[in-house]
This record gives C-alpha cells, structure tokens and sequence, in this order.
C-alpha cells in the first residue's frame, strides 16, 4: 500500500492521524505511560485476579545493551503483556547481576591496579559504582523498548537484603551437608586468576601439537614377568604438552589388547588396535608385535618420568578409548577431572600440580620452572626430542575450554576450592525437570543429560567483588567453622550493613559473642574467597520470588537464552532443589543466540555487532518489536540493517491500513452510527468471518508464545484481507454515498470492529504504535481505557463462521 493510501479522503490536513516520525512520537508515548503510572494501574485493574510471575534472569551489568538483551526483554514484555490482557495478574520485577568478573574487570582497568594491591573497601566501592551506572543506564535503554516493569524497585544481587537471603540458602545447604571443601581440578583462568564455572566456559577451535611420548618401564607385575619388557616403554599421547609435569599415572582400558612392538631395537606398549595409526604418525613402517595381552595384566606396572624424578603407575580406567592416540593415556589428576576420578581408587597416587594461579610453571615441573605454561608447551616438547622420549608429533584442531570474558584458554588445576555436592541433588533435581514445561520440548532433555553427566559445582571464586562464602577457620586446629547458626548471624550483619562489612569488620566482631571452637580456642580467620556469580543469581526464586510482596515461588516462567541450560536454570534448580526440594519454575522459554545475515555471531572483533540504540534513532523501538516478533527465536535470530528495512515496508503496511480505516472513521461514533449486524451488508460480514478467524487464531498462538505465527496472521491479514480486498471495495461508499447513507455506515461498523480487535492483537508486539492507534479510535459515551495496555484480548464470536457462506466467497474470489 503506498504511503498517501489515505490522501484521497479530502480530509483536512489535522485530521490524518499516525504521521511518521515514530522515533520521536515514542518518547511522547513514554511520557505519557510515566505520567499516567501505566505499569502500576494495569497491576491495579487486575488486582485479584490469577497471577502470572515471569521471574526476570539478571543481565550483568557491565555495558550497555546489545542486540541480544533487545530479544531477550521484548520477548518477556510480550509474554507479560499478552497475559495481562489475558485477564492474569502480572507483577514483572526487573533485576541486575550486579556482581563478579565482568565488573572486576573493568574496575581493574579504572583504578589500574591488581586486586592483590587494592584496598578491598576502595575497590569493592568503585565496583559497586560501576555496576550502578549500568543498572541506571540499561535501565533508560530497557524502557525505550517499551518494556513495562517495577523499573523503581528492581532486585539487584549487591543489595543487602538479597545478600542476606543468599548466605541463608547455603547455609542451609551447609546444615544438609551439601557443602565441602577440597582439592580437585577445576577450570582456572590464569588472566583473571580464579576458578570458574562450566557455565562460564566457550568452546572454541584451538590448534596444538599432540604428541606421542616414551614412558620406560622400571617395573613389572608379578603376571608379567614371564614377558621380556626389557627397555621397554608405555607410549603416552597427549594434547597438552604442559601438564606431563603433573603425571603421575597412564591409565589403561582394561579389556582393551595391547601390544608389545619391536621397532628399530626398540620395544614399545600401547594397544594393539592403534598399532598401524601410531606406526604411521611416526612414519616407521619396519615393525612387528611380538607379544599381546590385556589391559589388566599391565595394572600396577611402574614406569619412569621421562624428565622427572619420578615414577608413573599403570592404573585401570573406564575413561580410555580407542577412538584416537595410543589407548594409553596420560594421567594428571591435577589437571583434568577424568584424571582426578580415575585415580580415587588409587589412593597412594598424589595429586600434583606444578602450575600456579598465573599460569606459570612451579619448582615441581623441574627444569620449567618459571616458563609460563604456553611457553613450556614448546620446551617441553623439544626437550622430550633431544632425551629422545619424543615419539611422534601431530598437529591438532581440536575445542578447547576459553574463559567467557577474556577469551583465552583456560587451564584445569587442582585447587582448594569450596564445592556444593551436584551428586546429592541429582536425583531429585531430574525428577522435578521431568514436571516442568520446556520450549521447545527438547531442552528437557537437555538440561536432563547436563544435570547426569554435572560433577560437583565449585561455587568459590578468588575475586574481591562478589558475596564472601561466610565460613571461619579456628586459628589453633585449621578447622573450618560450618554451623548454620553462625552463618545465619553473618546473614543478619550482611542485612543490616551489607557484605562489605565482612572486609570492614575482623572474624570475633562478625561471629557471635563468647563462641569457642570445638578445640576451645576463640581465635578465628575469615574466608577470603567469594561466591559464585551463578550462585548470587541462581538465589533469586528465594530472595526475589518469596521476599517482595504480590510475587510467589515457583515461577510461572523462566525465559531465557539456551546458553542458560548451563548457568542460571542450572544454578536457579539446584539450589532451589536443596532449599524446597523442587523446581523455581514452572515453565522454561528459551530462545537462540542473535547472529548476523550470514548466521555468524555478533562480535565486536567481526565489525558485524548491530547497536540496537542506532536502529530506535533511525526506526523506532517498534521495528525492533516487529523484528522479535517476526522472529522464530527457538533458532538464532537473524538481524541486519537490510532485515530492519525489509521489516520497515511491513510495518507501515500495517500501519497504513490502521490510517486509511481511522482517517474513514473521522465521522463515526459507535453505538449512534454503528449498523446492527442483520443489516450489514455480506461483504461487510465476510469482513468480519476473517477478522474472527484472525481474533481465533492470534489468541492461540499467544496462549503457545507463537508470536511469528501472529505477525504473519497480522501481516496476511491486513495486505490481503483489508487493504488489497475489502478496503479497496468499499471505498466508493466511503466517498460516494451520503454521510448517514447505510451502506456508508455498514462500512464504517466494520472497520471499526476490526481495528479495535486489531490494535489489542498488536499491543504486546509494537506497543506504541498499537497505542497510537488506540488514542485515534473514535470513542462511544462509554469509559474508554486510556491506554491499549489496560485493555483485554478481543473476543471469538462463532456466529460468524459459516463453511457455506466461506464456501461462496471463496467462489468468488
């Protein structure tokens, strides 16, 4: 439809309303929704009715808002705003990550100086100040969307009061035994210096050297001594060169065959299966297997380091396969968690780890000492081909673990960290998956596999900025405190003075009075370490949900993108299976990642990152409601300058039908002028079966959150059925026939009828432009809601679907 549609109405010039300028024209419409308090009278007009809690997972905040928190927000505004016009009570509380490395970060760069300089209290401020300025910042950025929440009274994870409420959830988990302290490999980040969850690691192609490396025996089990293993050596592969510092065992399969070869007067182990691959790798090709034998004969045999003084034991694994290298596999238990658990039956084995929280090699790697650990990557190679231990080199692509924030690889190394027990929780955080609702269906069993294959969650982080784990050490014995009365205590301190107090205050001024250790010592320390940022956040069902009034736990939903299967569904369940026993939501929405128009990720380093502050400035907020609305966002969701102009010829489609049906209805009053149903014309009531049709199927796909299928409906509905068939028909009596003429009348009844159900089917998708409309709808004698949001779905009328009258006019047609 062109833009002067409507310019042969005659009309004056003040009576055409809708005129473009839709940038401009939202900040008035916001405005007036603040004005009005729209988000606090819609929660007044539904008071008493069912409620509906979409809990709000934090965004941090660190920056302004990307295209990815666009989809994100619009998507929950419309689920919010469909079920209020539903009839559902809908208190939406917005909230902020507030906390962590993201932030640690950039306040690092301000102050230019490394936590382990910094004042805490100076440096937990400038932190605190950072993360406001953003909470402010996308706080304005998420209005301008258009997104109706609690904006006054967010929940933000450094208030003291949802601190409070997370030292009592682990406290709880402290007092059901759920909570331990050890030593096992975790992933470590040696730029930022801290351990890190699962849900803060990427995936990403990262090229090495494997290599293939001779370990000689120096002594055999009784069962094979009738073998001449006479200089002999087990061969090892490995893609990570730096950690042979750390072995301390191979592990072998123990029904696997394995092979003694002789090659070039020398003889070496590995199984059988992969003789001819590693034969080729290390181009010999004059080699011949001389004994076999399984993997269990070989249990108990030693072999030397080959640059260490120290020796390596033979052990049996589950873990080894046949898939690749040498079926012998290099063991570090203080590198890898496979490692550490094959070697939990072998308790004399130590656990070593040569690598300290920089990333550089310690006094137990030997001659490496002082090499940052990519560096030892090359030396230990060459070393090993000058002993001639080095039996073949392979380069590698293979996915490697990177650290979510600054993008290097990560490191596995065994450190004393604080673990909440994943395994004591399993079960009954897999029964309670199975009764929640998942969209789309299959993330049930994905977080189901994610939750069955989770090792223990470390939750301490080695950050200043962050929720401190409230647990003392006794001075005399080393002992930690863990009782749930004195973490209890500190979750009074923390709600009255906040968590910088536990920096501000020493041990004895945050434990209660006169406590003594077991030990009878009254001397204590603090733990220094702080929580997990999933954990803060993963809190939220108890310290939101349960806390503010008019909302409650569980959730109606979680909406999220599906990196969150990971993160915070992950955290949210297990720590609300450990505080209720059951799921913190009753349905999970997730949706995909926002990718350019050749499918690639949004990236800064790309130059393929859309600012969506640049699309509202040259758009409007509305064109990227459309645009999320237009979208099947449970794939990625494409978005590009060319697909916002596509959606700019959409969107004024929809609108110039609006326009050429309000400025047709200058002179309509309903109730006075409308025209009875039994006198409309059958053109008219044809009219009217498609916009029921349209009512009925719109309804149906907000009840399922299909909202593609509703923009395609709207988009069909008003290029089809109105403007290219029944507004074109009917404007000769529009401007033909006498005002008060009743055939004029039939008209204006119905397009009066369809834009009022049109502009309430519009309102959750482009929820400006929908109330736009709704100011210019003529209004009866009756109260009209001053705004569309305060307005209800329309309804289905029956009456009138005919097959037979259906029938006709497809006959015509």
């Amino acid at each position: 439809m062109p833009d002067d549609y409507s310019s042969s109405l005659n009309l004056p010039k003040t009576d055409f309303p809708m005129r473009a300028n839709l940038a401009v024209r939202e900040l008035e419409i916001l405005e007036a929704w603040n004005d009005m308090d729209l988000y606090n009278m819609r929660l007044k007009q539904n008071q008493g009715k069912p409620t509906y809690i979409l809990h709000d997972g934090p965004p941090f905040a660190n920056g302004d808002i990307h295209t990815g928190h666009t989809l994100n927000k619009i998507l929950k505004d419309i689920v919010i705003k469909s079920k209020s016009m539903s009839g559902f009570f809908t208190p939406y509380v917005p909230g902020w990550d507030t906390h962590g490395l993201p932030i640690e970060r950039q306040a690092i760069k301000k102050l230019k100086i490394s936590k382990d300089k910094a004042d805490a209290g100076e440096f937990r401020k400038v932190c605190a100040n950072f993360a406001m300025k953003y909470v402010n910042a996308q706080r304005e950025q998420f209005k301008r969307l258009g997104v109706l929440a609690d904006w006054d009274n967010p929940y933000l994870t450094l208030d003291p009061k949802f601190e409070a409420q997370q030292i009592r959830i682990f406290g709880e988990m402290v007092a059901k035994k759920y909570i331990y302290r050890g030593l096992k490999p975790v992933y470590w980040c040696t730029e930022c210096e801290t351990a890190l969850a699962e849900a803060e690691i990427e995936y990403t192609d990262h090229q090495v050297d494997s290599i293939f490396v001779k370990f000689p025996i120096v002594n055999v089990p009784e069962r094979c001594k009738g073998i001449n293993l006479d200089k002999a050596n087990i061969v090892i592969w490995t893609t990570t060169t730096w950690t042979l510092p750390g072995n301390v065992a191979i592990a072998v399969g123990p029904h696997f065959d394995y092979a003694l070869v002789e090659v070039n007067g020398e003889k070496l182990i590995m199984a059988e299966k992969l003789v001819e691959s590693v034969m080729q790798t290390a181009r010999l090709s004059d080699y011949r297997i001389v004994e076999s034998f399984t993997g269990a004969d070989l249990e108990g045999m030693t072999c030397a380091h080959p640059f260490l003084d120290r020796n390596s034991t033979v052990i049996l694994a589950d873990l080894v396969t046949l898939e690749s290298g040498t079926g012998c596999v290099h063991i570090a238990p203080g590198h890898g968690i496979e490692d550490y658990l094959a070697c939990r039956d072998y308790p004399d084995i130590p656990i070593v780890v040569p690598i300290d929280g920089k990333g550089v090699m310690n006094e137990l790697a030997g001659p490496f000492e002082g090499q940052y650990y990519e560096k030892a990557n090359k030396t230990i190679k060459q070393h090993l081909e000058d002993t001639h231990f080095l039996l073949a080199v392979q380069p590698l692509v293979h996915q490697y673990p990177h650290c979510w924030r600054c993008q290097n690889p990560i490191v596995f190394r065994a450190t004393e960290q604080w673990f909440a027990s994943v395994d004591e929780l399993k079960h009954q955080a897999l029964a309670e998956i199975k009764k929640v609702e998942w969209i789309p269906k299959w993330g049930e069993e994905r977080i189901s596999k994610m939750i069955a294959d989770r090792t223990d969650w470390c939750i301490s982080r080695q950050r200043l900025w962050g929720v401190p784990i409230p647990i003392f050490y006794c001075e005399k014995c080393n002992e930690p405190i863990m009782e749930q009365e004195i973490i209890n205590h500190v979750a009074e301190i923390f709600e009255k003075h906040g968590s910088n107090s536990w920096f501000e205050l020493d041990a004895n001024e945050l434990m209660p009075n006169e406590y003594k250790c077991k030990c009878g010592n009254t001397a204590f320390r603090k733990e220094m370490d702080t929580m997990d940022v999933w954990f803060d956040s993963g809190t939220s069902h108890s310290g939101v949900l349960e806390l503010r009034p008019g909302l409650n736990s569980p959730a109606d939903m979680y909406l999220e993108g599906n990196d969150q299967y990971r993160g915070w569904f992950q955290s949210s369940l297990l720590t609300s299976i450990s505080h209720t026993g059951k799921a913190p939501y009753k349905t999970v929405l997730t949706h995909g990642f926002v990718v350019d128009s050749e499918g690639k990720k949004m990236s800064k380093s790309l130059g393929n990152g859309i600012d969506p502050n640049d699309i509202i400035k040259q758009y409007g907020a509305d064109m990227l409601r459309l645009w999320v609305a237009s979208s099947d966002y449970r794939t990625d969701v494409k978005i590009s300058l060319d697909i916002m102009k596509q959606l700019s010829e959409i969107y004024r489609k929809i609108r110039n039908t609006a326009r050429f049906m309000l400025g047709n209805l200058y002179d309509f009053t309903p109730g006075k002028d409308s025209v009875p149903v039994e006198s409309l014309t059958e053109l008219d009531l044809y009219a009217l079966m498609k916009l029921h049709a349209l009512i009925e199927k719109t309804r149906e796909s907000f009840e399922i959150y299909d909202y593609h299928v509703i923009y395609q409906a709207v988009h069909n509905f008003c290029v089809v059925d109105m403007s290219s068939f029944y507004l074109d028909i009917i404007k000769d009596r529009l401007y033909t026939e006498l005002k008060n003429h009743p055939t004029r009348r039939s008209a204006q009844t119905v397009m009066y009828e369809v834009l009022d159900a049109l502009v309430r089917i519009l309102a959750p998708l482009i929820s400006f432009t929908a109330d736009e409309i709704w100011s210019y709808i003529p209004k009866s004698d009756d109260i009209r809601a001053k705004s569309v949001h305060l307005s209800t779905f329309p309804s289905v009328n029956t009456d009138y679907f005919s097959t037979e009258f259906e029938e006709k006019w497809n006959k015509i047609f």
